[in-house]
């Protein structure tokens, strides 16, 4: 059945079930569990994901962390306010940004911040994209943690307590704009068991940029375009998606920044080179083959969202669909600080 519509992706949620903070203790958020062979679900918790899984599985998570990329400041010579999302740095030193208000904000303007930080608009980057130049008296990046914050979704509404709640334990690579939320549920008991199972573990990088703040505004969704993302595969995990692989072991990506990067690396050989970088703009919806992953670990998500069809494309749309109804019916929690779905 073609599901290209928008309307097909559309779900009611009560305001309530989004998630505001994220639990005290990670790994105690539920875990609904999709067969989606059979399309059958059981109900779980994250502290028993090592009993879903098998010796020889190999879990792939991204080790992207969140830098305080949103920063504050007005428009210089006048009080307006101005706010700048940092997305990825250039090779010229300069950087691709998100800009409010877009229309005030063209080429030439000048915004200030504190700490004596200067950012240039510098020139247009596709839909509410600009490049920004900065003048202060050290690098930007380093200026960053006093004057910038963490960027959080904008059904977020208040801010956290730590910003390291916005983090994954094991994010060690800075580049992202938002935290690949799948991996909040992991604690280093979590791994530890997982390891002593031979479940076996590889790291990935994708830096989360526009592609996920951005909408699906075009009712065809074959018609939307994703934002380009950077990500790098090293040697050691390209030896193990390999050896996985070969040993027709199961690949659990673990969220939707990691599927995207292995089906867009993937050789058409269905292997991998090591030391690879790039940018991926992969959109993935129903109807789409996937090459290499066979089953993921993701939070909930929005409706009319890429990660709610990209999660329909490998569970089946009405899988998914008929997960997310018990989902609200049993009281599930949304979103970054939510519950999440394992898909097997």
């Amino acid at each position: 059945m073609d599901y290209s519509r928008l309307s097909d992706y559309d779900y009611h949620l009560p305001e309530e079930y989004i998630a505001q903070r994220p639990l005290e203790q990670r790994d105690k958020s539920r875990m609904m569990v999709l067969h989606r062979e059979s399309g059958s679900i059981e109900h779980s918790v994250f502290e028993q994901i090592p009993s879903y899984l098998e010796e020889g599985d190999l879990l792939v998570l991204n080790d992207t962390r969140v830098i305080p990329a949103r920063l504050l400041g007005t428009i210089d010579g006048k009080s307006t306010p101005a706010e700048l999302l940092l997305l990825h740095k250039l090779s010229t030193g300069q950087w691709v940004a998100m800009v409010k208000p877009g229309k005030k904000l063209k080429p030439g303007v000048k915004v200030v911040f504190d700490q004596g930080a200067e950012a240039l608009i510098v020139d247009y980057e596709g839909e509410g994209l600009r490049v920004v130049s900065f003048n202060s008296p050290q690098p930007i990046e380093q200026l960053l943690p006093g004057i910038g914050k963490v960027p959080l979704p904008p059904y977020i509404t208040r801010e956290l307590d730590d910003p390291d709640q916005y983090q994954t334990i094991y994010a060690t690579r800075d580049g992202s704009a938002a935290a690949p939320t799948a991996g909040l549920h992991f604690t280093d008991d979590i791994l530890a068991a997982l390891r002593e199972k031979g479940v076996r573990i590889a790291y990935i990088t994708l830096h989360i940029g526009p592609g996920t703040f951005q909408p699906v505004k075009a009712e065809d969704i074959r018609e939307h375009v994703m934002h380009q993302e950077y990500y790098r595969i090293e040697n050691e995990a390209a030896r193990l998606l390999n050896e996985a692989k070969a040993g027709s072991k199961r690949i659990i990506a673990i969220g939707t920044t990691v599927t995207r990067v292995l089906e867009t690396a993937v050789s058409d050989k269905g292997t991998f080179k090591g030391n690879q970088e790039g940018w991926t703009g992969l959109f993935i919806y129903p109807g789409y083959k996937f090459r290499f992953v066979n089953a993921m670990l993701t939070n909930f998500h929005l409706p009319r969202s890429t990660l709610l069809m990209l999660v329909s494309a490998l569970a089946g749309r009405d899988n998914i669909m008929a997960a997310y109804r018990e989902a609200v019916e049993k009281k599930y929690r949304f979103f970054s600080f939510g519950d999440c779905m394992l898909i097997i």
